[in-house]
């Protein structure tokens, strides 16, 4: 049987931050401590700390389906206009839907 010795770690944050956190973790099934230790290994394993740089927005439902939507149709080349090399060819354009 392993065992492993436990160590206590004493960080200083927010009292919002913390009960905020301690919110979404359980809302995971997992306790805060647990994801404070996942986060330890994967320090460990890849020696660098990754932060997401994709922005996330809170917007209502029926705006986030439009732009879920939106994302579909650009990657199908579905309701994309052309490119314009003028204001004149836009409106043009514009005119005739």
């Amino acid at each position: 049987m392993i065992t492993t010795t436990k160590a206590v770690i004493n960080i200083k944050t927010d009292k919002e931050v913390k009960r905020k956190a301690q919110i979404i973790a359980k809302d995971l099934g997992l306790s805060l401590s647990s994801i404070i230790n996942a986060n330890l290994r994967q320090l460990i394993k890849n020696k660098s700390v990754h932060f997401s740089t994709k922005p996330t927005y809170r917007v209502r439902p029926e705006v986030e389906k439009e732009l879920l939507q939106a994302v579909e149709d650009y990657k199908n080349g579905v309701n994309i206009s052309p490119v314009f090399s003028s204001v004149k060819e836009m409106d043009k354009y514009l005119n005739a839907l």
